[in-house]
C-alpha cells in the first residue's frame, strides 16, 4: 500500500495561517470584529481543563523541563484498563473534556498529557521530532506505574499515537487515529520552509488569522461553529499578545517542520495491535473529504494482520467531538471496551 502514497499533505504553516475558503472561494466564516483580547500566558494558565494537572519534570536537550498531564479516576467501578489522549496541534489536553467523561463513566483511567511545547508544559527552543515525543510520553507511564494503555491520539496526536506504538509496543493494548493529520509524505512534493520564514509568518498571527484557519475544521458544515470553537480561538489568540509570544512563535515554527520532517506513514506496517482508524467523514485538512476518506481506507487496510478498522461518521469535520460528542464518544468507548475482559 504505501507505494501508492501521494503527497496530499500540507505543510503545518498552511495547516495554521493559511487563509482559509470554502470550495466556492469563499471564507468559511462570515468576518467579524475583532474583540477585546487580553493577553494569556504560554503555560494555558487560563485554558479550561475539566481536571487538575500533575507535573513531571524531565530534560529535553539538556534543559530542565517538565511535562504537564491530567489522570483521571474511573467512576464507579474500575475496569482495570488506562486509556492515554494525545492532542492535537492547535490544542492541549483541555478540549478533551466530553472524551473523558465517556471514558471515565465506563470505568476506564485517564491520562492526558499536554506534550512538551503545549499546554501546559515547558515551551522550549530545541528540536522536535515524534520519536523524543513518545519518549516524553512513556516516561509519564513508567512515572505512574503503568504498563499498558489504549492509546487514542487526535490530528498531530494520532501522528504521535502511531510513532509510540511502534516505539513502545509493549506498552499499548489498542490504537485510536482519531482524524489524523500527516496521512501521506509529502516531502518530495516540495522543499521543507527555513524555519526562520515560518517564524517571521507566524509572529504576524492574530485573531482573524487564527479564526481563519479554525474554521477551516466547520468548512463542511459553517453552521457548526459554536462557543467551544470560538473559545479556543481567543485562547490562541490571548499568546499572541503574551510578551513570550516571541518564544511559543519560535516553538510552533520549529513543531510546524517535525510535521514535514518526520512522516509517520511507513510506521503503519508495524503496528502489532488491533487499530481503528476512526473520526468525522468529512474531514477537509487535505482537501475533498473523499481524500481524507481515502487515506484512511489505507491507512487501515496497511495495518498487518488484519488488525485495521475503519469507522468513519458521516457529517462531521476534523475535530468531530467538538460537534457532536455522543456520535463520537459512544463508538469510541464501545470500541475500546472489547480490550476489557
Amino acid at each position: 500500500m504505501l507505494k501508492h502514497l501521494k503527497p496530499y499533505c500540507l505543510t503545518l504553516f498552511a495547516l495554521v495561517v493559511a487563509a482559509t475558503v470554502s470550495a466556492q472561494g469563499r471564507e468559511i466564516l462570515p468576518p467579524v470584529p475583532t474583540p477585546d483580547i487580553a493577553p494569556g500566558s504560554i503555560t494555558c494558565d487560563e485554558c479550561p481543563y475539566p481536571y487538575p494537572s500533575k507535573y513531571l519534570d524531565i530534560n529535553v536537550y539538556r534543559q530542565d523541563v517538565r511535562i504537564s498531564y491530567m489522570d483521571v479516576a474511573p467512576r464507579g467501578i474500575a475496569n482495570g484498563h488506562t486509556v492515554m489522549l494525545l492532542h492535537g496541534n492547535n490544542f492541549g489536553g483541555f478540549y478533551f473534556g466530553v472524551i473523558i467523561e465517556g471514558l471515565i463513566d465506563a470505568g476506564f483511567r485517564v491520562i492526558v498529557p499536554d506534550q512538551i511545547g503545549y499546554g501546559k508544559s515547558s515551551k522550549p527552543i530545541a528540536p522536535y521530532n515524534f520519536s523524543s515525543q513518545a519518549r516524553n510520553t512513556h516516561l509519564i507511564l513508567q512515572e505512574e506505574g503503568i504498563e499498558k494503555v489504549a492509546l487514542v491520539g487526535h490530528s498531530m496526536g494520532g501522528m504521535l499515537a502511531t510513532r509510540f506504538t511502534t516505539q513502545y509496543p509493549d506498552s499499548v493494548e489498542r490504537l485510536v487515529i482519531y482524524n489524523p493529520i500527516g496521512l501521506s509524505d509529502g516531502r518530495f512534493n516540495r522543499p521543507m520552509t527555513p524555519v526562520d520564514q515560518i517564524y517571521e509568518r507566524v509572529l504576524q498571527t492574530d485573531y482573524q488569522s487564527t479564526r481563519r484557519s479554525l474554521s477551516r475544521y466547520v468548512g463542511h458544515d459553517p453552521s457548526a461553529w459554536n462557543d467551544e470553537f470560538e473559545l479556543y480561538t481567543r485562547i490562541r489568540t490571548s499568546w499572541t499578545l503574551s510578551s513570550d509570544w516571541p518564544r511559543l512563535a519560535m516553538v510552533q515554527s520549529i513543531i510546524s517542520q517535525m510535521l514535514y520532517g518526520d512522516p509517520v506513514v511507513y510506521d503503519w506496517p508495524h503496528i502489532r495491535v488491533p487499530t481503528l482508524a476512526f473520526g468525522g467523514a468529512e474531514d477537509l485538512l487535505l482537501g475533498p473529504a473523499e481524500t481524507f476518506q481515502e487515506r484512511m481506507r489505507v491507512l487501515a487496510e496497511t495495518v498487518p494482520n488484519g488488525n485495521g478498522r475503519l469507522h468513519l461518521i458521516p457529517g462531521l469535520g476534523h475535530v468531530p467531538h467538538l460537534e457532536d460528542a455522543d456520535a463520537i464518544v459512544v463508538p469510541l468507548v464501545e470500541y475500546l471496551l472489547e480490550s476489557v475482559e
